[in-house]
């Protein structure tokens, strides 16, 4: 891959996406042009070679892959003939069916990162279709793999329910963490240290949770062996059918995402 176009580049997820691939070297500032619609792009000040646009026009006949992160309302002010080319949507709910209705493109990868991807700990699935070359395939994971972890998928609609499920990206443990920083405030924690001490709490048990191959529910079981302080705790949020709750989160998320909302 050699020219990227990104239309909607002025947003928090493009510059998410973008700034590893920049740092990484995956993609040259010269190589690079974004579009907004006022032009006035930033966060790469440190990458001065980058173009930026207002005409979606100028960067198609400069990219060779174009690269679609706008919110999919949008898509109705966007009127592009992208016949033979690369495209890489990071769009929630917009299958590849009607990325081809509209642009006229066949070879096609659809993605769902989030914003950890500024972190580079997104989890990024992404899926292709039939005619995407494998040179395409392989730039699409260098490129989403600069943000965290990449993980290819064979069936798009799986795609719907990694928008309810991580594309939330710190959304639902930012839930659970701002109900225990709350708890010991009221268990008279003062506020800083109550929100330092979950911070950590959370930093370091995705670490963990990352690093060994343990699964969550042996380190649930392992703790309720311990039958002490943590399993009592455990034993309570079980009672209270907290999975019953989750559960019920990520369905509403899941229906919200098939119903194509952005």
């Amino acid at each position: 891959m050699t020219h990227i176009g990104v239309i909607g580049g002025g947003g928090w997820l493009a510059g998410a996406l973008l700034r590893p691939v920049l740092a990484d070297r995956i993609v040259k500032p010269a190589d690079l042009v974004l579009s907004s619609r006022s032009g006035n792009i930033s966060g790469f000040e440190a990458w001065p070679g980058v173009h930026m646009t207002t005409d979606n026009s100028i960067l198609v006949d400069a990219s060779d892959v174009i690269v679609f992160s706008v919110r999919p309302s949008d898509l109705d002010e966007i009127d592009l003939d992208l016949r033979g080319r690369f495209v890489i949507s990071v769009m929630a709910s917009v299958s590849v069916d009607e990325i081809t209705d509209r642009f006229g493109a066949r070879r096609i990868v659809r993605a769902m990162p989030n914003a950890c991807a500024e972190q580079r700990q997104s989890f990024t699935p992404w899926f292709a279709t039939d005619d995407v070359r494998k040179s395409e395939a392989e730039f699409a994971q260098s490129f989403f793999s600069a943000s965290g972890r990449a993980h290819f998928i064979t069936n798009e609609h799986e795609l719907d329910y990694f928008t309810a499920l991580t594309g939330s990206g710190a959304a639902f443990p930012a839930l659970v963490a701002d109900a225990m920083i709350r708890h010991a405030i009221e268990a008279g924690i003062d506020p800083e240290t109550a929100d330092l001490a979950v911070r950590q709490l959370f930093l370091g048990a995705a670490t963990q949770m990352a690093s060994i191959s343990d699964t969550p529910a042996d380190i649930v079981e392992l703790f309720m062996e311990y039958r002490g302080t943590t399993a009592a705790g455990l034993s309570a949020m079980i009672d209270a059918d907290l999975a019953h709750a989750v559960f019920m989160g990520l369905t509403a998320a899941r229906r919200r995402a098939m119903q194509g909302a952005d």
